[in-house]
């Protein structure tokens, strides 16, 4: 891989960790479309998520300071979920717990079955489908007098609901913001309040995903100074396009609903199957 491809990636990584649209989609897809040999390979892709979870953490930094505050309260109160900062931090530590455990359970088939473009195409057409379903039930729920509780409000059901839906992240095609965005929506959020606490939900999985595949791929990573310079920018590329993503899409969706990224998602699945079918880009990986 190139500086190129590695800077290239990193823009695909920043725009679409946060856009739900699947951030891991768009760069299985991204070296065959540009007639690439191959890509990064998974652990590079996960690696270079950490540059989109530092800019989560400079964005809502006031947010994260907020939390940790609430917890030193609960260390000085000497009980658990004192006030509503830390009720919220341990909730978040909580609902991240399915998505570590799922996350260990199905590694294998993530890294290598559900890689396929056949099944990609699947996920990002159904889950499409599932943002859409999200999206009627809020506009019905508000239609009847309930626009959907706002950030402050956010209660135990809500993060447990997002983080039960951030586990159909693990599969590419999904997207983790799309998934937790559309189990907010159904757990009775506003969209400006499920987009928000989308992204602090993420911090958690990404970085332990991260820390993982950087320590187990270590010696796959770091093998080469070539290998070690394209990840380093590719991670700061990702971070700097990710900071802009966010504070886009959140003013988005505070004036719109996701419909166009929903239809994006079912025209992406067409056009892979079409892709895939014309023998126009192989659905599976090449060797490294």
């Amino acid at each position: 891989m190139t500086l190129v491809h590695a800077i290239i990636l990193g823009i695909v990584q920043g725009l679409t960790e946060f856009l739900p649209i699947s951030s891991t989609a768009h760069l299985r897809i991204t070296p065959p479309l540009l007639g690439w040999d191959h890509g990064g390979g998974q652990a590079f892709e996960t690696v270079i998520q950490m540059g989109t979870l530092v800019a989560v953490i400079w964005y809502f930094r006031a947010d994260i300071l907020h939390l940790l505050g609430g917890l030193k309260r609960d260390v000085q109160a000497r009980k658990l979920a004192s006030n509503h900062e830390s009720k919220l931090a341990w909730m978040i530590a909580i609902a991240t717990v399915p998505v570590g455990v799922c996350g260990l359970l199905l590694e294998h088939k993530i890294k290598n079955e559900f890689r396929d473009l056949r099944w990609v195409a699947f996920f990002i057409g159904f889950f499409a489908l599932v943002l859409w379903a999200a999206e009627i039930y809020s506009h019905r729920k508000a239609k009847a007098g309930n626009p959907g509780k706002p950030e402050s409000e956010i209660g135990f059901f809500n993060v447990i609901t997002m983080g039960l839906f951030q586990c159909l992240a693990l599969f590419p095609g999904a997207s983790r913001s799309g998934t937790t965005i559309s189990g907010a929506l159904f757990s009775g959020l506003d969209r400006a309040a499920a987009a928000r606490f989308s992204f602090l939900l993420s911090l958690p999985a990404i970085t332990a995903a991260g820390l993982y595949k950087l320590y187990k791929d270590r010696h796959e990573l770091f093998a080469t100074q070539e290998g070690i310079i394209n990840l380093v920018v590719s991670t700061v590329v990702s971070g700097i396009v990710g900071y802009f993503a966010i504070a886009w899409l959140i003013g988005f969706l505070k004036r719109y609903s996701t419909t166009v990224f929903i239809v994006y998602r079912i025209l992406l699945a067409i056009l892979l199957i079409v892709l895939v079918q014309q023998g126009i880009i192989s659905p599976l990986e090449e060797p490294e």
